[in-house]
């Protein structure tokens, strides 16, 4: 996976960039996660493994995605066919997120929990986590039936362990210290 991040971070750099400068963040990531979800697709990655000439590897793509891409995009789909690299498309459509994330200080926080979290506990822990973090939080909260109590809390490579398990865990080791 590592391979093709570092494959794909150039190019999902340069979409970045250049939907900066044209001020469309939001259509190239529309764009780019279409195009992800083509690229994904079995009978495609079979395609795409086969395909004989770059022409037609990339007109099929651009064919598959219709009105989904703008001329800016197809272009885009066109090096990426020049260069092989329409399977890192997943990847490239990721980073671009990231980059976003990064521009717009926002941060994605996986919340997991023994039962639903009502509206308002959401909200609560969204206002605690921007101050914490200083960023714009945007919560992806799921219920875990193994947590017994708690909250683990992942943003990025920050992860907080509010479980009874964690708490016990960090207990019995304070103890045999």
């Amino acid at each position: 996976m590592s391979e093709l991040t570092t494959v794909a971070r150039p190019y999902a750099k340069a979409a970045f960039d250049f939907a900066l400068e044209q001020g469309a963040l939001d259509k190239w990531a529309d764009m780019l996660e279409f195009a992800a979800a083509v690229a994904k697709d079995e009978r495609m990655a079979s395609f795409l493994s086969s395909s004989s000439t770059v022409e037609k590897t990339s007109k099929v793509f651009i064919g598959v995605c219709g009105d989904e891409l703008d001329e800016n995009a197809e272009n885009f789909i066109k090096v990426l066919a020049e260069n092989e690299r329409l399977p890192a498309l997943p990847a490239v459509s990721e980073l671009y997120q990231t980059f976003r994330a990064e521009y717009e200080k926002e941060v994605v926080v996986d919340v997991k929990s023994a039962v639903k979290l009502l509206k308002a506990q959401q909200t609560e822990l969204s206002k605690a986590l921007e101050k914490r973090l200083q960023r714009k939080i945007k919560l992806n909260c799921s219920v875990d039936k193994s947590i017994l109590g708690g909250l683990v809390i992942e943003a990025g490579d920050t992860v907080i362990d509010g479980t009874l398990r964690g708490k016990l865990d960090r207990l019995a080791n304070a103890l045999q210290s």
